[in-house]
């Protein structure tokens, strides 16, 4: 880069990308950015002064978490107010998106401060830009853990007709498989692993039929699912487990609303499910 040229950098918040595996992936900008920091805020400490030892960087790195962003905000503000460079990395790619951020950037935005995005690396864009599916998507990020929050969540997700990204822990990928196989069957799905790294792997297929991975397995995952694939045959008859799910959902949803449900989920005709249900309030 002519230093002639070199982007002046002005006081505020600099939300920088950084690889999300390869190093090599780093922007100019963003270790131009870097380099001329009063403050670096990361995740963890340890990782990134590997980051900035590989570039021969050296900055003052100060830990900025889930746990703590609360309370360390407030000094942040305080230190941009007086026209302090302060650079905010992740892990590993974009900060603010599924990782801490928000409450820094929110904070400014009230104060009036610059905030500076320096894009670069980004699991979600480049998954998806590998997938196959339409570039209409809709990134959710990292799924609830507790099973009726995440049943909650997918019941809201599986008819809407985009291709959806998610990031789950590589050693749930199993538990987490489980329900899109109930949810989302006849979408197709990638499964990003470790990319840009060295052992990088891509597994497509359907997502009824994509298989287990051992649950020792470290690391998070990247999890594309294609568009809704539309129905060719309409099915006659509820299955006996539908049967039970249905029941129980009338407990807490309305008629209409478990009709409408499982007549898309399960593409079955609308009168078939109504009539089942009432059939079941007959027999109360």
């Amino acid at each position: 880069m002519d230093k002639n040229k070199e982007q002046t950098i002005n006081p505020g918040l600099y939300v920088v990308s950084t690889p999300i595996g390869n190093m090599e992936d780093i922007t100019l900008r963003a270790l131009n950015v870097i380099k001329k920091s009063n403050i670096i805020l990361c995740e963890d400490t340890r990782r990134s002064v590997k980051l900035l030892s590989h570039f021969k960087l050296k900055g003052k790195l100060f830990s900025y978490h889930k746990f703590n962003e609360e309370k360390v905000s407030n000094n942040i503000i305080d230190l941009i107010k007086k026209n302090k460079i302060v650079t905010l990395i992740s892990d590993a790619g974009t900060p603010a998106i599924s990782d801490p951020g928000i409450v820094l950037i929110n904070k400014c935005i009230k104060e009036n401060l610059s905030v500076y995005p320096i894009p670069g690396p980004s699991a979600v864009t480049a998954a998806i830009s590998v997938s196959g599916f339409t570039d209409q998507y809709l990134f959710y990020g990292f799924l609830p853990k507790k099973l009726n929050e995440l049943e909650k969540v997918l019941r809201n997700l599986y008819d809407l007709n985009y291709s959806i990204i998610f990031f789950i822990s590589a050693s749930k990928f199993n538990f987490y498989i489980s329900h899109f196989k109930k949810y989302f069957s006849g979408r197709d799905i990638l499964v990003a692993k470790e990319m840009t790294k060295i052992h990088e792997e891509f597994i497509r297929g359907k997502v009824e039929s994509i298989k287990n991975i051992p649950e020792n397995l470290k690391g998070e995952l990247t999890i594309v699912l294609s568009k809704k694939k539309e129905a060719i045959n309409i099915k006659k008859e509820i299955n006996e487990s539908v049967k039970i799910e249905i029941k129980k959902m009338l407990k807490k949803y309305s008629h209409k609303d478990v009709v409408d449900f499982f007549t898309k989920r399960e593409k079955l005709s609308k009168k078939i499910i109504y009539n089942f249900c009432l059939e079941l309030k007959k027999n109360k």
